[in-house]
């Protein structure tokens, strides 16, 4: 085991514990502090992405980003339905005059982010405090599993092209954590534990989707990180990609397909 491997395990531990604080009280309290920390989370996310994908136009992203945030505010006030005017309005501006190659992932990504976010308020607002931490358990427990086993273990490449730090131990044990935090979550959820593991096996490996897909855009952009404005972690975009997956799963799962959990 290099200890290169582990130089940067206290700056994101210690990052991860404030995250976790301010993040776990608001989710616990609910209300507009949740949606004025999803319209933080969806205007720094749109800033980063609109700098990453058009880093000639600085100016561009700050004000996107500020437009991002206030829409944000407004529509969830009217409805989390509303939302949907967060894609047709900030998505283009994002995206406009950018090459194909770069147009197409900024409005995929972006329209990603948003059902994400979509989904998981929805989450905490029409479900219950239970649904968001489970939700946040697997994509968290997922994450660790993976970054422990991953630099642990090493071995093959999930998907060396475009995420090269990716290995299957870390894939392999990223599911493991997932299905333990779903049996656990089970009853509370009133939900059969062996089926809520499978389902959050499969929400890790799109929370995992999600990280490779910010990879991609990453790599395509010619970056390593979304921004610095997490330590050790780079930034929010790098952080939540997971939260991103999930979020488009769920959404998938319980609203296109009618699934209840």
């Amino acid at each position: 085991m290099a200890n290169g491997n582990w130089s940067d395990l206290r700056t994101r531990v210690l990052s991860a514990v404030v995250m976790l604080a301010v993040g776990g009280t608001v989710v616990w309290v609910g209300g507009w502090p949740l949606v004025i920390l999803g319209a933080l989370i969806a205007g720094l996310m749109v800033w980063e992405l609109t700098r990453m994908i058009g880093p000639d136009a600085p100016q561009r992203a700050q004000v996107l980003g500020l437009l991002a945030g206030g829409l944000f505010v407004v529509l969830t006030s009217v409805s989390l339905g509303s939302l949907w005017w967060f894609v047709a309005i900030v998505l283009p501006l994002c995206v406009a005059g950018l090459s194909p190659r770069l147009r197409q992932a900024g409005f995929s990504y972006s329209l990603a982010v948003t059902v994400a976010l979509i989904q998981i308020l929805a989450l905490r607002m029409d479900y219950g405090l239970a649904h968001l931490l489970w939700l946040a358990s697997v994509v968290i427990a997922s994450d660790v599993m993976g970054y422990f086993a991953g630099r642990s273990i090493g071995g093959p490449k999930f998907w060396p092209a475009i995420s090269p730090k990716k290995t299957w131990s870390g894939t392999a044990a990223g599911w493991i954590g997932a299905a333990v935090v779903g049996y656990f979550f089970g009853p509370s959820l009133g939900v059969d534990p062996v089926l809520l593991a499978v389902v959050s096996m499969v929400m890790a490996l799109a929370a995992q989707m999600g990280d490779i897909a910010e990879s991609a855009i990453k790599r395509k952009s010619g970056i390593k990180d979304s921004s610095n404005l997490i330590p050790g972690h780079g930034g929010l975009m790098d952080r939540f990609d997971g939260f991103t997956g999930a979020g488009v799963f769920l959404f998938v799962l319980m609203r296109l397909f009618g699934v209840s959990l």
